[in-house]
């Protein structure tokens, strides 16, 4: 799991105060498909999370129509698109490249827990020494993303290595996370350190069967980051949503590459 340091944290809050909006909004894909009230309800019961930070998390439903194994067929090599690699941990050295695909970016890496945003009973600096009350991305009502809730994932903020933004990432941006044989759909939600890359939300980790607490938690390897290009979930906190436009994303994104 990689430390997180507070003069990370600050820096990381400081670059990011000057350079990007406060929330994100945006369109969806044309001819994706518009998630209705019964695709809300099925994603708050997915996504409900019970019980304190333990070793591992139950398995949990499939969620869309693409496997695992589809998915990592089609990021086999790498197109190096940043003009560098990322560390995953502080200190390590910097091995991750991000890679360019049709339609999407994609990363190989851990996964280290992202307990940020609003407080709740599992994620707060009690049970996160580096708890911080914000996450860079909104909900559509402007309060922080909910970590304990919510499968959102970490960009690294951007820098000569690589910016996001430039990829036609955005906050709210869905993207497919793949652990063993399980694929979750989550949102582009917060941004990291410049140098480090692989982290994602408390949800992300509980839903993909990894320990998600902030302390002890995290996935050291061999989590696939798949993050597709110039769509977003409306709104942003609707993980139903997220999946719905996912899957469609993810069949796109086998039949053109």
């Amino acid at each position: 799991m990689r430390s997180r340091t507070l003069a990370l944290a600050a820096a990381g809050a400081a670059l990011l105060a000057t350079t990007l909006p406060a929330t994100a909004q945006g369109a969806t894909v044309p001819g994706a498909p518009v998630p209705g009230a019964a695709a809300a309800r099925a994603s708050a019961a997915r996504m409900s999370v019970a019980g304190p930070p333990a070793a591992g998390a139950p398995a949990t439903a499939p969620e869309g129509s693409v496997g695992a194994a589809e998915l990592l067929a089609k990021v086999t090599s790498c197109d190096q698109i940043s003009h560098g690699r990322y560390r995953t941990d502080a200190g390590a050295p910097p091995t991750v490249p991000v890679c360019g695909a049709n339609g999407a970016v994609f990363w190989k890496a851990d996964l280290d827990i992202d307990c940020d945003g609003r407080r709740g009973r599992l994620c707060n600096k009690r049970t996160d020494p580096w708890f911080q009350p914000d996450t860079r991305f909104h909900q559509s009502d402007d309060r922080p993303l909910d970590a304990e809730k919510l499968p959102y994932v970490v960009v690294p903020n951007p820098s000569p290595v690589w910016d996001y933004r430039a990829a036609g990432i955005e906050g709210g941006g869905v993207a497919a996370v793949i652990h063993g044989d399980k694929v979750v759909y989550a949102v582009v939600g917060d941004t990291g350190p410049a140098s480090s890359i692989g982290e994602a939300s408390y949800a992300t980790a509980k839903a993909l069967g990894i320990n998600p607490s902030p302390r002890s938690g995290g996935a050291e390897s061999d989590v696939t980051y798949i993050l597709f290009k110039g769509a977003q979930a409306e709104p942003i906190e609707d993980h139903g949503a997220a999946v719905a436009l996912g899957d469609t994303l993810a069949q796109r994104f086998l039949a053109n590459n």
